[in-house]
């Protein structure tokens, strides 16, 4: 029973990837392929190649999910709580997808850990929920917003004396780059963030000891489901944020997708804080977009999309804690 468990809450948290995957690959592509930059497919293709390699690129944000969120619970209710929170974070998915709102994955996963070990009466660290997730998950957006005006702001005054059409045909190819990193950092992201997962199921499983480092095989697992939904695309959420935010241009494309890029790295290899890309990309376009002007944005949308980030959290948490007093009357 113990293994079974075992294998099916790993398969669980692989179809958490591979939803992740194709949630967020509009986060990593959806300027380029609206800018007419990159052709849709090639911008998955990339994407997922690069989703591949950030994977491997760090373990900081894992040992954050799997040792700074909630106490590793043991034994079968523990493995129940752990396929609780990714069913509430699945299910979460799945419903942002549907209505093409570019909501996180992460705060989905953190928002299903959490209601999870409450509903089955596990210690959550609120000092790490508050400092890795909620602080970076307000000041990530401030940042994004910030940067992406002062990136843009910059890219304008440089080029202010260039050809239109030539600076636009550079920066068309400039994409091509800041869209990579932003796919890479995607995967230094993400890709940790179920990795944490993977590891805390095989520490209550007894096939790993608390603190030891991340198998290969999992680092691989997690990879390659986050590539393959990457691959598999976003098209709704793309959407919403490559036309419905803002109609944007190569330049605006490229400033949003840098900033973005450097926010994630930052925050992973510095803080070690699992943050999310979709708030990273939404913000950096806003901030890019409020340079031509502040009403060239539809700030309609972007509150819809900010509501979503709001309820994202505590709705996963409600799913994951009615989903653990379901396995726990049916199965533990």
């Amino acid at each position: 029973m113990d293994t079974f468990a075992l294998v099916v809450t790993i398969g669980v948290a692989l179809f958490f990837t591979y939803t992740n995957g194709f949630h967020d690959s509009a986060n990593a592509i959806a300027t380029s392929v609206s800018t007419r930059a990159l052709t849709p497919r090639a911008a998955l293709a990339m994407a997922a190649v690069m989703n591949l390699a950030g994977a491997f690129m760090g373990s900081g944000v894992a040992k954050t999910v799997s040792e700074g969120v909630i106490e590793t619970p043991e034994g079968s209710k523990g493995m129940g709580i752990l396929f609780a929170a990714l069913v509430g974070a699945i299910v979460w998915n799945l419903i942002t997808w549907y209505f093409g709102l570019p909501s996180s994955s992460s705060h989905a996963l953190f928002g299903g850990m959490v209601g999870a070990a409450l509903a089955g009466s596990t210690t959550v660290y609120w000092q790490g929920v508050v400092d890795k997730i909620v602080i970076p998950m307000f000041l990530s957006p401030v940042i994004g917003l910030a940067a992406g005006y002062l990136v843009m702001t910059a890219i304008m005054w440089m080029f202010r004396r260039s050809n239109p059409h030539k600076a636009k045909r550079g920066f068309r190819i400039a994409q091509t780059v800041s869209a990579a990193g932003m796919a890479l950092g995607h995967g230094l992201q993400d890709a940790q963030k179920t990795m944490g997962i993977v590891v805390m199921a095989l520490v209550i499983a007894d096939v790993e000891d608390y603190g030891d480092p991340i198998p290969v095989w999992v680092k691989i697992a997690c990879a390659l489901m986050l590539s393959a939904g990457t691959y598999a695309g976003g098209w709704r959420i793309m959407r919403t944020l490559g036309r419905k935010i803002i109609e944007l241009d190569p330049p605006q494309g490229f400033a949003a997708e840098t900033t973005g890029a450097s926010i994630m790295f930052g925050s992973a290899f510095l803080f070690h804080a699992p943050i999310s890309t979709t708030h990273v990309i939404t913000s950096s376009i806003m901030g890019v977009g409020a340079t031509k002007r502040v009403n060239a944005v539809r700030w309609g949308v972007a509150r819809n999309i900010i509501m979503g980030w709001f309820i994202t959290m505590p709705a996963a948490a409600v799913v994951a804690a009615v989903s653990f007093w379901i396995v726990n009357l049916l199965v533990l």
